[in-house]
């Protein structure tokens, strides 16, 4: 059957947006800062004291992220700083959280030239159970977005109605050093209007660790950010109309620090270069499903199941999908596995 993340709609100034959220996914909301606990193995009173660290860097990127912070609290009948905490988990526990497989195609890679970009979420099963589709509708100009994110955390993976979309990928290697969580500048990059803008933002900031960004806008464009606290760097792009990025560094600055710590990735990497080159000129929205749906290399294929005993993450499921159509302003989300999820269409 087809069982959709629950549709959370929010609207208003930043505080009343937080508040909605927290009214109504309050139970997810504290489901999830226990799933943080038990994930990581850290007290809650200690990751809350942790994220509460972060705040003042927060506030400096965005007050109003602060604001709809502390709506999110008041709604969900929580702490403030167990809110913080939804915005800074892997940060205030110091452990990278996720996998995922991600890429963007344009021009000469689909048959009418329209860009699509696209990602496998793999995580704990666990985090299927709490995620949402959060639509945010903020009354003072900035645009409308859908992101697909665990509720109570107000930036992840989505798209706005400038057709701005983002996808992620976990990186390792880095010392954790105080900088801005990633989840706020997510919520940040869905502020933007193009993939350039989106680019100079993760310019700006230093993070607390390492990580990756790819990029598409309903212009056309796509682009891809490595970043680590020490800066950014742009990996060189497998084509002009193809990005692809899975769990390793691809930067020629930064692949210097990588020490194969997830061992799948490149496997799955050259499996996707593969499917890609197969389907080069057709690749419609039904075939990047099929592409998220791939097992070649079980059990650590695109579709992951749990990967190899013994390996970072082999407990980790692909538990979502998401496919974005930037110039349609059309965000297709899957629940579940690639091969057994239902996809369903959103319009921005």
């Amino acid at each position: 059957m087809d069982h959709p993340f629950p549709l959370v709609e929010v609207s208003g100034d930043s505080y009343a947006m937080g508040y909605q959220h927290g009214e109504q996914a309050g139970v997810l909301v504290r489901h999830y800062s226990r799933l943080i606990e038990k994930s990581t193995g850290v007290s809650l009173e200690s990751l809350r004291a942790r994220a509460e660290a972060y705040l003042p860097l927060i506030e400096n990127l965005s007050p109003e992220f602060v604001k709809e912070i502390r709506g999110l609290a008041d709604g969900a009948g929580i702490s403030f700083e167990e809110a913080l905490l939804c915005q800074a988990r892997g940060t205030a526990a110091r452990v990278p959280l996720e996998g995922c497989t991600a890429f963007a195609l344009t021009g000469s890679a689909t048959p009418d030239g329209a860009t699509l970009g696209a990602q496998n979420i793999d995580q704990e099963p666990e985090y299927a159970d709490i995620m949402i589709l959060l639509r945010v509708q903020p009354d003072d100009g900035r645009p409308e977005a859908l992101i697909l994110t665990p509720a109570g955390q107000l930036g992840y993976q989505g798209m706005n109605e400038w057709g701005l979309a983002h996808f992620s990928n976990a990186l390792f290697d880095s010392d954790w050093q105080m900088g801005l969580p990633h989840y706020p500048l997510k919520r940040l990059l869905l502020e933007q209007r193009t993939v350039g803008e989106a680019i100079g933002l993760m310019a700006s900031h230093r993070t607390c660790s390492a990580g990756n960004v790819l990029l598409c806008d309903g212009q056309g464009h796509i682009g891809d950010v490595e970043y680590r606290p020490e800066g950014i760097d742009v990996p060189e792009a497998d084509s002009p109309d193809a990005i692809l990025h899975t769990n390793h560094y691809l930067s020629t600055e930064f692949r210097i620090y990588e020490t194969h710590s997830v061992l799948d990735s490149r496997d799955r990497l050259n499996r996707l270069r593969q499917l890609v080159r197969d389907n080069w000129g057709q690749i419609a929205v039904d075939t990047v499903k099929q592409m998220l749906a791939d097992h070649e290399g079980d059990p650590c294929g695109i579709c992951r199941h749990g990967g190899t005993p013994g390996q970072r993450f082999a407990g980790y499921h692909t538990v979502a999908g998401l496919i974005a159509e930037p110039e349609k302003r059309l965000l297709h989300v899957r629940r579940g596995h690639g091969c057994l999820g239902f996809w369903r269409p959103y319009s921005l």
